[in-house]
């Protein structure tokens, strides 16, 4: 009898422009299933690799063939050549850590510090640790828009803090965990996606945030009651979307913070939609071609 072999795994990495870098580790994440390695953009440049198991030679080839064409597709829609892949075939039990050595400890915003849950980190006066397991195919935090989500939530709670807080589009859990450090009493954190609503739960149970952070799949439109900060860092048109759904479950004085928004075209798309519903910008934070924003009532 023979036995079969193991699956390996087509590790595929390209350099990718920060403009397409969002859209480019969805891409690679719909398309693998698994998981997307992206190292932190210096240059304007991030490099980002997917993984995909493959069975036979011929798998492998058609594998490669289909990443070229929607990559290249993708990076058209942004005005860029089609990117250039490099490919390496990991063993099934090399795969799964093979990007860990891009996540290390860092401030995300003064006072937090993300840190992986395989690194020690000795924690200074002032801050306060969140340790990240980003599980499959999810965000270390690194990516610029949730950086500026995380600081204007930051400042929300400078201000008056929420006791109520809503994070749609939760992905490990990022947003959500920190309002709970900052001092929100009752989190509910949304995802559409059952892999995302699992790490952030294991995530928030790592961190001892259970009784104050709830995750769940549960779709926006059966969310019930009325929050005093609502949070989504996702991408714009999605962002649009729930407009009428975000500003319905706020509270009279409440906030909403939305990132994963484009500055210019974009940013203004927002900014208009959102004023059709009642809301205003308060506030305003942007890195390189990305925004956030913080609005309130008019």
């Amino acid at each position: 009898m023979t036995t079969p072999s193991s699956p390996s795994w087509l590790k595929t990495t390209l350099s990718c422009p920060e403009i397409a870098l969002e859209a480019a580790t969805d891409l690679l994440g719909v398309l693998s299933g698994s998981a997307v390695e992206q190292a932190p953009v210096k240059d304007g440049l991030s490099t980002v690799s997917g993984f995909f198991q493959f069975a036979d030679e011929a798998e492998r080839e058609e594998l490669f063939r289909r990443l070229e064409l929607e990559l290249a597709e993708l990076f058209a829609a942004y005005g860029l050549p089609a990117p250039q892949m490099s490919c390496s075939v990991l063993a099934d039990e090399d795969w799964a850590t093979s990007w860990q050595q891009y996540f290390t400890p860092f401030a995300i915003v003064p006072g937090l510090i993300i840190k992986p849950s395989w690194e020690h980190y000795a924690v200074q006066p002032g801050e306060q640790v969140l340790e990240i397991d980003p599980g499959m195919a999810f965000g270390t935090g690194q990516h610029a828009s949730t950086k500026l989500a995380l600081s204007l939530i930051q400042h929300c709670f400078q201000m008056v803090p929420p006791n109520k807080v809503l994070d749609v589009g939760t992905g490990t859990g990022i947003l959500a965990m920190a309002a709970a450090l900052f001092g929100a009493q009752r989190i509910t954190a949304i995802d559409n996606d059952p892999e995302a609503v699992r790490a952030a739960a294991e995530n928030i149970a790592r961190n001892g945030l259970a009784s104050t952070v709830a995750a769940a799949a549960t779709p926006l439109s059966e969310i019930s009651g009325s929050f005093d900060l609502i949070c989504a860092n996702i991408l714009h048109d999605v962002l649009v979307e729930m407009a009428p759904a975000i500003a319905g479950r706020l509270t009279a004085q409440g906030n909403v913070v939305l990132a994963g928004i484009l500055r210019g075209a974009q940013e203004e798309s927002i900014i208009r939609v959102y004023s059709s519903h009642g809301l205003a910008v308060r506030q305003s934070a942007y890195e390189e071609e990305w925004a956030a924003l913080l609005l309130t009532r008019h």
